[in-house]
């Protein structure tokens, strides 16, 4: 698992160094990964269908459980988030997001998006900032 979850973060550096953080970026695109549960490969394409990058993951060739989406979903989502610094300085123009594909190219799962004011990862925007926010109001308008 710690082997995986090196491979995914040099996977992820490799895309921030096709898209360095520039003033003005200029790229217009979302980040689609791609995972084979056969081969193990983990591919990164642009908008355009064009590779970015690809690995192979160990851990993942001929993985035959079927929770496999589910389990690589929260994995990426996790090292994206443990990684949220570089992706969100990517050089490309904000909104874009990481969005996890099948191998035919259909969406999974929105992994992460990058905004300047707003970080979603998941299904949920940020867990538990509704409580935080509650506490807050309680504290300041007793």
């Amino acid at each position: 698992m710690e082997q995986t979850k090196q491979q995914i973060e040099r996977f992820l550096k490799k895309i921030a160094q096709k898209f360095p953080t520039t003033e003005a970026p200029t790229t217009i695109t979302d980040i689609h990964l791609r995972v084979s549960q056969f081969s193990g490969d983990l591919m990164a394409f642009n908008d355009e269908g064009e590779e970015i990058t690809r690995c192979v993951v160990e851990e993942w060739i001929e993985n035959n459980d079927n929770n496999f989406n589910e389990n690589v979903t929260a994995l990426l989502r996790a090292e994206a988030l443990n990684l949220k610094d570089i992706i969100d300085g990517f050089g490309i123009m904000k909104p874009y997001s990481l969005v996890l594909e099948d191998e035919e190219g259909e969406d999974i799962a929105e992994l992460y998006v990058a905004d300047d004011d707003t970080i979603i990862a998941g299904d949920e925007l940020l867990p538990g900032l509704e409580e935080d926010l509650d506490e807050f109001l309680k504290k300041l308008l007793p």
